[in-house]
């Protein structure tokens, strides 16, 4: 049966493949087969080198050194220039946005990394962070780049030989922070959270089943709750890889299973998008009756167990409400409908599963969705509707998985994700090989973040002869994905640390008086004073040219000469690069800019932008003094 078969042991790529011959017997030749290992070996073993890496610099976070040498050594992907930066060519990458790769493209640099904040955490003045935290992932995350540029050197020379190109090695910290090369600037400033890709959540949770459970009563159309909602349940499913199963249950007067299944389904892209698309047509009315919506819930995950098609692992249950249960059973009833169905669970098919509830909004009622949680082992976390953001909440689940592939076993675990279409270069096919990031040296072994390597499936297609979509190639990432189970065994303490961590001490249930958590919350460094006020190098000014969503800079390249008073081009051209399609450009003004009125220098570049290209639109002087 499929969740004996998956147990917890760890399994290296060698002795999955090995394992699993079939569909490789079938789609190539021995040889090819071999070489195919190869590159999958090669793959897992590079993701988890560098997470090692990451490792080691995360040990001299505090160091002063660390601190003191990190102000002003990053680059935003946003707002900094990147010096001695080059155009991409059509066969490294095309940004359609920036160019078509043969006059010019999107501007890189192979020996430089990168760092994005999602904009919630770069709130500080010049787009910082102001979270002591943040600031040390961007500090000891700063230590491995040496590490990823020769990482990517020789990455270049190993994926020549298949006459491919390397793709994108990352490192998303658990807080929201993103460093990557090669360095290049997004298309859309603070966007990019890794929290919420596939990648991150696959390698930080292992596979999973996950259940859905999304109130519609009629309540939940005030102040925009089933919108929240809603954004947070597409949230989670969209972050699913094949190796999960899921499900979406609706409620209001009962429970009822959406998107056409009556169990758990694989989390394909093909599954993912129904899913979607029956969250979206939600509609608030009714009353509210959590009794039946559990009941659902717990039904659908015992069929999905006893038809074998469940991922073999641990199961989550998100519980989604604004109110008190105003039909149906009431809270006693509830809370021993959830213990029970847990308990059968775990007797009947050795299955953990947890509880997570979520109060949306201030006036909800929080006692019984707190009690559900703290009187089943779950999770409850209070979402103030105003303010709160229910799609951070609800990584809780990740979260509480995470602490199960530190240790036990799972040191090497690596997840894997299905062929996708990648945004950029768009229309070309990868995958991405993760793997959780630790401190070690704290028990339980403290969640740190996740790092990734993208590979493009060029090579693999090359070798044997299918296409990256082809059901065949799909089923070779199922069998990589599904290799694991994190083992959670967590003590009262280290529950309500979590707890701690999602929703403050109102979260908590009272069972430890410690208010340090360690291998939970992350200790701060014990001099604050020591953290840099601007992480940001080459940050002086940025023009960008406003398009109809946003203002986004493409190329920082130009300064503003301070002598002769001009805007100076790329590469000693005499006047500025006009912006490419899409009608977006960006340009470094100079140090003595700053003495210069904005609506001056918004004239000037106007004008001399406007001279080497008519067509493109009036540009926007950002600065630091005048945001």
């Amino acid at each position: 049966m499929i969740y004996k078969l998956f147990s917890p042991r760890l399994l290296s790529v060698a002795s999955l493949i090995a394992s699993y011959s079939h569909p490789f017997a079938n789609a190539a030749s021995a040889d090819k087969e071999n070489e195919v290992k190869s590159i999958l070996q090669r793959m897992e073993s590079d993701t988890l080198a560098f997470r090692d890496e990451i490792e080691r610099v995360y040990s001299a976070r505090c160091d002063t050194k660390t601190l003191t040498d990190c102000g002003k050594s990053n680059f935003n992907d946003c707002s900094s220039s990147l010096p001695g930066q080059q155009c991409m060519k059509a066969d490294e990458l095309v940004i359609s946005r920036c160019g078509d790769g043969v006059s010019c493209n999107a501007l890189w640099h192979k020996s430089l990394s990168t760092v994005s904040l999602p904009s919630a955490i770069a709130d500080a003045p010049l787009d910082n962070p102001s979270n002591p935290e943040v600031v040390e992932s961007a500090c000891y995350s700063r230590l491995a780049e040496p590490y990823m540029i020769d990482k990517y050197d020789a990455d270049e020379k190993y994926w020549a030989t298949y006459n491919a190109q390397p793709s994108w090695t990352y490192f998303g910290a658990h807080n929201g922070l993103f460093r990557k090369i090669p360095a290049t600037h997004q298309e859309e400033c603070g966007q990019y959270d890794p929290r919420r890709r596939p990648w991150f959540v696959a390698a930080s949770s292992g596979p999973k089943d996950v259940v859905l459970v999304i109130d519609t009563s009629g309540s939940m159309t005030d102040y925009g709750r089933m919108g929240l909602a809603k954004e947070a349940a597409t949230t989670v499913v969209s972050t699913l890889t094949v190796a999960d199963r899921v499900a979406v249950v609706s409620f209001s007067n009962f429970g009822k299973m959406r998107g056409g299944a009556t169990s758990l389904i694989r989390a394909t892209k093909e599954n993912k998008a129904l899913l979607i698309k029956a969250i979206n047509d939600l509609n608030a009315s009714g009353a509210t009756n959590f009794y039946d919506a559990f009941d659902v819930a717990f039904s659908a995950i015992d069929s999905t167990i006893r038809n074998e098609s469940t991922s073999g692992c641990n199961v989550a249950v998100l519980f989604m409400t604004d109110g008190q249960i105003s039909e149906g059973p009431g809270a006693n009833e509830v809370i021993n409908l959830v213990n029970e169905r847990t308990a059968q669970l775990a007797t009947n098919f050795n299955r953990k599963t947890t509880v997570f509830t979520f109060s949306l909004g201030v006036q909800a009622d929080h006692d019984v969705t707190k009690s559900i949680a703290c009187s089943t082992n779950g999770i409850w976390t209070p979402v103030d509707d105003l303010t709160g953001d229910l799609v951070s909440a609800m990584s809780s689940y990740y979260k509480l998985f995470a602490l199960g592939l530190g240790e036990g076993g799972n040191e090497d675990f690596a997840s894997w994700v299905e062929p996708y279409e990648f945004a950029n270069p768009a229309g070309k096919t990868g995958t991405t090989v993760s793997a959780p990031v630790y401190d070690r040296s704290v028990e339980p072994p403290l969640f740190v973040g996740v790092v990734g390597v993208d590979m493009y499936m060029d090579a693999l297609e090359q070798v044997l002869g299918e296409d990256a979509t082809s059901s065949t190639m799909l089923q070779r990432f199922v069998q990589l994905s599904t290799a694991r189970c994190p083992k959670i065994d967590l003590t009262e303490c280290e529950l309500d640390a979590l707890r701690f961590l999602g929703g403050g001490e109102e979260a908590t249930c009272g069972v430890c008086n410690s208010t340090g958590y360690t291998g939970i919350v992350p200790e701060k460094c014990p001099f604050q004073s020591d953290l840099p006020n601007n992480l940001w190098h080459n940050t002086d000014v940025i023009v960008v040219a406003q398009t109809a969503s946003a203002f986004v800079p493409i190329t920082a390249g130009p300064s503003l000469d301070a002598k002769k008073g001009k805007i100076a081009g790329i590469g000693g051209m005499d006047g500025p690069k006009p912006p490419t399609s899409g009608g977006v450009g960006a340009f470094k003004v100079g140090a003595k800019a700053k003495d210069t009125p904005k609506k001056k220098i918004t004239k000037k570049a106007n004008n001399t932008a406007k001279a080497a290209n008519p067509k493109i639109p009036n540009f926007f002087i950002k600065t630091p003094w005048t945001k």
